[in-house]
């Protein structure tokens, strides 16, 4: 019961500070930190001792599957440079480098120990860092590099400490850590591939979403054990299974499956994560009192801590900007098209926070070890230190800095010219299936239409006129408002016992289902309205060559007005000028989908008989190649049409 009592009452208080941290706009990592810190003094408040298997076996393998099962493959793989050269070559340098200082303010601690200290520390825990990255808007790069960092530093800093922890007994060679680093990362490579081999044989085989979910639950376990059986580094086996099994799940598993996986881990992680910096401040209270006792005086202690935690940082700060030329690459961003800058690195090498990894790796040091006691505090004071001193100074540099936050702008711009490609593919298929039989229900028009009015809405996101309501929120609310009168209904009916409670709760699920996507998309909605007001041309060549055209004072669709109607939303065309409106106004009407063209982003949203792109079609080419771009309006974002 003490037990039971125990976890109910940590997952209450993660559960609890968390909610609260969101709502202060707090970051709930480092509230939860100090929480656990406070609580590790409270009278009543058990000890609470990490055990090293329970971090390296019941934390860290569903952490990093949760981490890299929704990693882009395609973003590592473009940013494998520098994550290699963070997640290896900095940990090795992080290590020899605290080593070194170390033995100049402890002459007492011998090398072994010292560089086992520096393995402790070296890997940063990126879970804090992408939290905070996400929360404040850090560029979608930056937290690529990081979270491919966190996924494969901790198998580099555990082989180096297997190695510290072996020369504590015996000598060991520069050819048996090199051998021993081989083994381990080939080995993870090959059980992780081994693994996603057999998963995947296995789930092209299964439909059931529960069976399917409960398959994706075992498989961080089943591949960090098979690989540490063969001494090979179990990190390595997660993150290669969990990176390849995410990029083809799309090919292997059954939408229900999908989203059920996509949402089941969404929420280990949720609540392992939080767990995790609440578990590291109750450590607090007996790790300071512990080492009171220890032979090396509270001086030096404090001295070793100091040095330690201002050697990680400045450290890490060395590596970066000394390796910059290779961890940014040369010219613009192939996404965003910028200029990569030094603020990049900066950010990159400020965050740099340390967690329940650094914790768990100093209790791996044997018992028996002279002045261990001095690992478990120095390990202490890193994660607290970086947590709270980096991770709370983190968006206030980021503030300063001025770096871009990703902008719902271009999300919208890109969901919506990605969802247009998606719809030209699928009605290419639909005429084919048409061609081949009758179709007496007019089911074609019915697809069409949808399909339409899904990408209407896409669009409407990017320039609906402030102030009004586009068809697409209107839709939203009145569909919500159906929604809840038809649950009460059935929630009615459910009462009464006339219908069977299977049927009552599948109809349920089914107004579940689409009341959820409704408000997902009132969620971006959402976020492009908080954004403001943009203008931006930096980065991109073609824009750089259009002469800005300041939008008319009273802009207006003459179409619309000559119809009678009202307008959408408005787009000028920045090479012509021309003014026209979006396809979801009352009138426009598209064209039959034999004919649709290939628009160029000044046209991809504009009638198109008329519109503020129509002449610009001819002059761009149905490629959209030249310089025709267009300007939302009012949210006068200039693009470049081959974004």
């Amino acid at each position: 019961m003490e037990i039971a009592l125990l976890l109910l009452a940590v997952a209450v208080t993660v559960l609890t500070v968390t909610a609260l941290s969101e709502k202060r706009d707090l970051p709930a990592p480092l509230t939860l930190v100090v929480v656990g810190v406070a609580a590790s003094y409270l009278p009543g408040v058990p000890e609470v001792h990490l055990e090293p298997e329970e971090v390296l076996l019941g934390l860290l393998p569903p952490l990093l599957y949760a981490a890299a099962v929704t990693t882009s493959l395609v973003d590592f793989n473009a940013n494998r440079r520098p994550i290699l050269l963070l997640s290896v070559g900095l940990v090795v340098f992080s290590t020899l480098g605290v080593a070194a200082v170390l033995r100049l303010v402890v002459p007492d601690l011998d090398w072994p120990l010292a560089l086992a200290i520096g393995a402790v520390v070296a890997p940063p825990d990126a879970v804090a860092a992408t939290a905070i990255g996400r929360r404040i808007g850090l560029p979608r790069r930056v937290v690529t590099i990081l979270e491919g960092e966190s996924l494969l530093n901790d198998a580099t800093a555990l082989v180096a400490l297997r190695m510290a922890i072996a020369a504590l007994g015996s000598s060991v060679t520069l050819w048996e850590i090199g051998l021993d680093f081989v083994v381990a990362a080939g080995g993870g490579v090959l059980v992780g591939g081994l693994t996603f081999l057999v998963v995947g044989f296995v789930r092209k085989r299964v439909t059931d979403p529960l069976l399917d979910t409960a398959i994706s639950l075992v498989i961080p376990f089943a591949a960090y054990i098979a690989a540490e059986e063969i001494h090979a580094s179990g990190v390595v086996a997660v993150v290669v299974a969990g990176l390849l099994l995410g990029h083809v799940a799309p090919l292997l598993q059954t939408a229900p499956s999908r989203i059920a996986e996509r949402t089941n881990w969404r929420t280990i992680a949720y609540i392992l994560e939080n767990t995790v910096f609440l578990l590291i401040g109750l450590q607090a209270d007996w790790l300071i009192r512990e080492v009171g006792g220890s032979e090396l005086g509270a001086r030096t202690t404090v001295l070793a801590c100091a040095a330690t935690l201002a050697a990680v940082v400045v450290l890490r700060l060395l590596w970066v900007f000394a390796a910059r030329a290779l961890l940014m690459r040369p010219g613009p961003d192939p996404v965003t098209g910028e200029k990569v800058s030094w603020r990049y690195s900066l950010l990159i090498g400020w965050a740099g926070m340390r967690g329940v990894v650094t914790l768990a790796a100093a209790f791996v040091v044997p018992l028996d070890t002279e002045h261990r006691e001095i690992v478990l505090i120095v390990a202490f004071t890193v994660v607290a230190g970086t947590l709270l001193g980096q991770g709370l100074t983190l968006p206030w540099l980021a503030r300063r800095l001025g770096v871009p936050s990703p902008d719902p702008h271009d999300d919208a711009l890109a969901r919506a010219t990605l969802l247009q490609q998606a719809a030209k593919a699928g009605f290419r298929r639909l005429d084919e299936l048409a061609a081949e039989g009758d179709d007496p229900h007019h089911v074609r028009e019915l697809i069409v239409q949808r399909i339409e009015q899904r990408n209407f809405a896409a669009w409407e996101r990017l320039g609906t006129t402030e102030g009004e309501e586009s068809p697409s929120d209107l839709y939203a609310r009145w569909r919500g408002e159906m929604i809840d009168a038809e649950r009460r209904r059935v929630l009615e009916i459910r009462s009464t016992g006339a219908v069977p409670s299977e049927v009552v709760s599948d109809v349920l699920a089914m107004l579940d289902v689409e009341e959820s996507m409704l408000d997902a998309a009132d969620a971006a909605r959402a976020d492009l309205r908080t954004t403001g007001r943009v203008q931006r041309r930096d980065g991109c060549e073609h824009l750089a060559h259009v002469p800005l055209l300041d939008p008319p004072a009273e802009p207006a669709c003459a179409d619309c007005l000559a119809e009678g109607t009202r307008w959408v939303a408005l787009r000028m065309c920045l090479t012509c000028g021309n003014v026209g409106c979006c396809d979801s106004s009352p009138a426009a009407t598209p064209p039959p989908t034999s004919a649709r063209p290939s628009i160029p982003s000044c046209a991809r949203s504009s009638r198109t008989r008329t519109g503020a792109g129509a002449s610009c079609i001819t002059r761009a080419g149905e490629g959209g190649a030249g310089i025709a771009a267009s300007v939302v309006i009012p949210a006068l974002l200039d693009r470049c049409n081959g974004q």
